[in-house]
């Protein structure tokens, strides 16, 4: 039996890491797994460029060649993938949301139902259970309601027969933190998954009535900056909030994160800024990696601060139902919470593939009712208020009927794959003569 433990921790001073890898190691080591222990930092993993080569292309393979592929491999021969990360925001670090975001390379592009709800299907007969151990320095119910859901998501998309999620408050005593990562094996052994609570109510923040916006800035977290979904959807917002005389600017992070310069220039953008705009695509149940790590920055650079700035966000998804966003959304509510900001409310969609960047009008009616939503968020938030229910709503309702959507994807994906020369291959397991 493998056990792959994949350690998230972003620096060396942490202490909590060190100390749970060693009690894990030595109850595996008990059981008679064989383990490996990868501390993630010390690789190099690209960010998922959000190309869907790995489909497409060299069907299986990331197209970046880095180690994220043996990685990606080293999971699918596993039995146990566990993964160590502190709880950021009640989602995982960015150092660990990096690998993550590779797992797509393991699964299919094309649609399946489990239990009514659309998922991808799966690449490999095979998947390693899940143990998920996130860490806190004190006790967080909404941050660990957000994690317990973000695992079991996780774990239905990976196909984990048995996923576990750990939280460590603190600095457990040795024998505490061997007594909690016992019963945690012992579940995953008894194929017994934790429970998974509802998500924390996400309500909107103290917003300060009768203060319109003067100035909002637009973060754009997609790797296709201006030809994705997510920079069409906050463009036509940034459009509408225009209209009615605010300040609009837009970032896009991905182009941002790496220069000191640009990012003391989004820091100072959104200092300025009565409205803050986060537009992303979702990438594996939560924020893409680079998003998160830029949301760490700023949250790092605001400590401390209480504000009257207010923080939207707007996410969408490849399945037809906007719900896969939830744990996302809850995020970063849960941001602009330990950041000092207001949160007034988000916006997900679903069915967000067929936008692919168009600019919203010219969709015509395909895009109607995003637009619609777009316009009462627009009109909401330029006058000081939050997101409508009204506006949320409407923007998670099908543009067309789902069985179309998932037969024009599967299409899609298929005529992709034939400009490659790559549709007989297009299921391929590159990893399954070696899996376990």
């Amino acid at each position: 039996m493998k056990a792959l433990i994949l350690n998230g921790s972003p620096t060396s001073d942490d202490s909590t890491a060190p100390a749970v890898s060693a009690a894990l190691c030595n109850q595996l080591q008990a059981r008679g797994w064989e383990i490996e222990h990868i501390v993630l930092r010390e690789q190099k993993i690209g960010t998922c460029a959000g190309d869907f080569f790995c489909w497409i292309r060299n069907p299986g393979v990331c197209n970046t060649n880095d180690d994220n592929r043996e990685i990606a491999a080293k999971i699918v021969q596993s039995d146990l993938l566990i993964c160590l990360t502190p709880v950021t925001f009640g989602g995982y670090a960015s150092v660990l949301k990096r690998m993550v975001d590779h797992q797509i390379q393991n699964i299919l592009p094309f649609f399946t139902h489990i239990d009514g709800e659309v998922h991808h299907q799966p690449r490999y007969p095979h998947y390693p259970n899940l143990l998920v151990i996130g860490w806190m320095d004190a006790p967080d119910a909404a941050s660990e309601a957000i994690l317990r859901t973000l695992v079991q998501r996780n774990a239905l998309n990976m196909y984990a027969r048995t996923s576990v999620c750990g939280i460590v408050t603190g600095s457990p005593a040795s024998d505490e933190l061997t007594a909690q990562v016992t019963g945690w094996l012992d579940a995953i052994s008894n194929t017994v998954s934790s429970p998974v609570p509802a998500l924390p109510l996400i309500t909107t923040g103290p917003l300060a009535v009768g203060e319109p916006t003067r100035r909002a800035v637009l973060l754009v977290g997609s790797p296709r900056t201006s030809k994705s979904t997510s920079f069409s959807l906050g463009d036509y917002l940034q459009a509408q909030m225009a209209k009615q005389g605010v300040e609009t600017q837009t970032i896009h992070l991905y182009t941002t994160l790496s220069s000191p310069a640009k990012r003391q220039a989004l820091f100072a953008a959104l200092d300025s800024a009565d409205l803050i705009v986060l537009a992303f695509p979702l990438y594996v149940d939560s924020l893409p990696a680079p998003v998160t790590a830029a949301l760490e920055l700023i949250a790092a650079q605001r400590a401390g601060k209480r504000s009257t700035q207010r923080f939207v966000a707007i996410t969408n998804c490849g399945f037809p139902e906007a719900h896969h966003c939830d744990s996302a959304l809850a995020i970063c509510a849960r941001f602009a919470e330990q950041a000092g900001l207001i949160w007034a409310g988000g916006l997900a969609l679903g069915e967000g593939g067929m936008i692919n960047g168009t600019p919203l009008p010219a969709m015509g009616g395909r895009t109607r009712k995003a637009r619609q939503s777009l316009d009462m968020a627009a009109t909401a938030l330029a006058n000081g208020h939050a997101i409508p229910r009204a506006a949320v709503d409407l923007m998670a309702k099908l543009s067309v009927p789902a069985w179309l959507y998932l037969m024009i994807a599967g299409l899609n994906w298929r005529l992709q794959a034939k400009q490659y020369k790559v549709q007989q291959q297009m299921r391929k397991a590159p990893y399954r003569d070696v899996a376990a």
